[in-house]
């Protein structure tokens, strides 16, 4: 589904515009670079991300352009060249760009997403692709945490109302969804992306009566086959639910029909639920669930489990939808080489920090399985390198050791999405992206990385002439005070 219809090409940092103005009339517009998106730390100290936002990246991309209001605008600031500003009136984006598909586990420091293409159509694209992929990787991460911590119950998106603002709360639950929840409170998200929808009542509909029973009936009546009881609105056990008992029994029973749930907003949530699960089965009502929310995030959820909790299903909000404990995907945006009369001149950033001194050079990313097929390294390699058996890797943090792959298999983790500027990737549905998320933590990683607490590091090693390009290049431009 494509993003609403705007033109949202002046999402950008305005230094991208006085750059591209500076290649054009430094004739540098046609020159060809590559630049890499990646990221280099997982948010909760975890072991992996999940990739996401390509779909949508892909639709900025092919509707990327410069429209009337866009030119005079830019005209008004007196700052760029009129032959400049008269190329973007034709702009269309001529490169080519490689990307992970969409659901995939992802690890620090590999190029989720490289684009290949003349100078200026690479820098115009920074901003948006990192503000998509920063977003939704960062939600559909945190969601696939929720999921996990739920061990098989349900998980709901509850958290438009808590969202930084309408886009965050709609591709949020979009993301979410990739990432695993069942489903989503977002009723335009339902729509948009086709996303399951639940969602009952709030405490203003009880109010809104004279008592509770009278609520939970006329309820029952309208959506007999759905109801599900918000039970804390006055005292949960001694009110909400004798209620939602007394309903069932009065009402849904002898019409033919069962209590769904129940739900608990508020309180001991560990305690409450425990106490209604025994107060339900003893009526009889063993089949009918109970969904807890209330500010849950994975760590709460697995405090409940461990203490005991008889709860069905979550519904998960603010922690969901904003990543509260760890709201920052930290995606960054780099040039890694310039094309010279055909032959590509790798560039390299050198800082002080280890972590920022880039990986330079066009690359492939590969992810390295085991003959039970369990992922046990990620590897970077130079563009097009051959890949032969026995294979000789580098720990970039540990050059000094030994590392050879015998006996495996590899995947080529990236597809081609756009050539030339045409796509030529279909995108899946996104059961299949959602599908495809979970195939992956069922069947190709390692249960150590799922820990939420001091997981397994996943290996990214590099070719040897990868490491040895990246070490040449950082001698070749040292500083020596």
């Amino acid at each position: 589904m494509e993003s609403f219809k705007r033109n949202i090409s002046l999402l950008m940092d305005f230094y991208e515009l006085t750059m591209s103005n500076g290649y054009f009339v430094e004739n540098k517009k046609d020159k060809i670079a590559v630049f890499d998106l990646f990221y280099r730390n997982n948010p909760d100290d975890a072991a992996y991300s999940i990739f996401c936002g390509l779909e949508d990246a892909i639709n900025y991309v092919k509707n990327f352009h410069f429209d009337e209001n866009d030119i005079k605008y830019l005209r008004s600031l007196n700052i760029f060249n009129d032959k400049f500003l008269n190329f973007l009136e034709n702009f269309k984006f001529k490169g080519d760009i490689y990307s992970f598909e969409e659901g995939s586990i992802i690890y620090p420091n590999e190029p989720l997403i490289t684009i290949v293409g003349p100078l200026i159509d690479c820098q115009l694209l920074e901003t948006a692709l990192l503000a998509i992929v920063n977003h939704e990787t960062l939600i559909a991460t945190k969601a696939n945490r929720i999921v996990l911590a739920s061990k098989g119950r349900n998980v709901s998106d509850f958290g438009a109302r808590r969202a930084h603002n309408i886009d965050s709360a709609l591709y949020g639950a979009k993301a979410a969804y990739i990432g695993g929840v069942n489903s989503t409170a977002t009723t335009l998200a339902g729509e948009l992306f086709k996303i399951p929808v639940s969602g009952t009542m709030a405490h203003s509909w009880i109010m809104s009566f004279d008592n509770e029973y009278d609520a939970f009936l006329s309820y029952a009546k309208l959506y007999p086959n759905n109801s599900v009881f918000l039970i804390d609105t006055y005292d949960v056990i001694h009110s909400g639910l004798a209620n939602a008992i007394k309903v069932t029994k009065d009402f849904l029973i002898p019409n033919g029909y069962k209590l769904k749930g129940v739900r608990i907003d508020s309180g001991d949530l560990a305690y409450l639920s425990k106490k209604c699960r025994k107060i339900l089965d003893q009526n009889g009502l063993i089949d009918t669930k109970i969904v807890a929310s209330n500010s849950l995030d994975e760590y709460k959820i697995t405090s409940l489990i461990e203490q005991g909790a008889q709860i069905d299903s979550f519904g998960v909000g603010e922690n969901l939808i904003t990543s509260k404990s760890n709201p920052v995907f930290g995606g960054v945006y780099k040039l890694v080489g310039i094309y010279e009369n055909g032959v590509l001149i790798p560039k390299i950033k050198i800082s002080e920090t280890l972590e920022k001194i880039t990986n330079p050079s066009f690359k492939d990313v590969y992810r390295v399985f085991n003959k039970e097929n369990r992922a046990i390294a990620d590897l970077l390699t130079l563009h097009n390198e051959k890949i032969d058996q026995p294979l000789c890797v580098i720990d970039p943090s540990k050059p000094w050791k030994n590392i050879i792959f015998e006996d495996f298999t590899i995947k080529n983790m990236r597809v081609k999405i756009f050539e030339k500027g045409e796509l030529i990737y279909k995108i899946p549905d996104i059961e299949s992206r959602r599908n495809y998320v979970r195939y992956q933590i069922e069947n190709l990683i390692w249960d150590e990385e799922k820990r939420f607490v001091m997981p397994h590091i996943h290996y990214l090693d590099f070719s040897k002439d990868l490491y040895d390009l990246k070490i040449r290049l950082i001698k070749d431009n040292k500083y020596d005070k």
